[in-house]
């Protein structure tokens, strides 16, 4: 129960991030199929909350049981959720307070970990800042603001090289031609 707390008193700052959905139901017993769109499902075994968004509103549900069934799917029972209630969870999405990220390291990161940092390319150099990441057909972009233009990059793992945290610095090697697209 204190776990709750300590998770409800984090979320109050409406700083999220996305966990998955909610997609069918499971069994008579009011359990739901979860699907948690993250590399390292199994980091989530133990969860014993999330906020479910309903209506716009993130509203907390505590987690009575959960298992983790392999690939990114899990069979979850929330506390007081019976099957008649279950139908209107269904294409819920869940979430959990930025404050409750694993961490990451190395070239691992979060989008919005990396956000304001400097683009440094392998060719071309300072590039820019990082502004944002949009998703473009389950592709993400990294946008960058390069005085004023903007320069789309890919972000996929072959393009960043390095993460410096410690100097807020993103070193890639950008694909053959693709910034010059932009600048020229």
């Amino acid at each position: 129960m204190l776990r709750l707390f300590f998770l409800i008193q984090h979320a109050m700052t409406n700083e999220y991030y996305y966990l998955g959905i909610i997609t069918k139901p499971f069994g008579i017993n009011g359990q739901v199929v979860c699907f948690f769109d993250t590399d390292e499902p199994e980091k989530y075994t133990d969860l014993d909350a999330v906020f479910i968004d309903l209506d716009d509103e993130k509203l907390p549900y505590l987690i009575e049981n959960i298992q983790y069934k392999g690939g990114n799917n899990f069979i979850v029972k929330f506390q007081d959720v019976d099957e008649t209630e279950v139908k209107e969870l269904i294409k819920a999405e869940l979430y959990l307070p930025l404050s409750e990220l694993p961490p990451l390291s190395g070239n691992h990161f979060y989008f919005h970990e990396v956000i304001g940092f400097q683009v440094i390319d392998s060719e071309k150099g300072n590039i820019g800042t990082c502004q944002d990441f949009i998703e473009i057909s389950h592709n993400p972009i990294m946008q960058i603001d390069h005085n004023g233009t903007e320069i789309l990059i890919p972000a996929i793992d072959e393009v960043f090289k390095e993460i410096d945290r410690e100097n807020k610095q993103i070193l890639i090697s950008a694909p053959d031609g693709l910034i010059d697209v932009y600048l020229n």
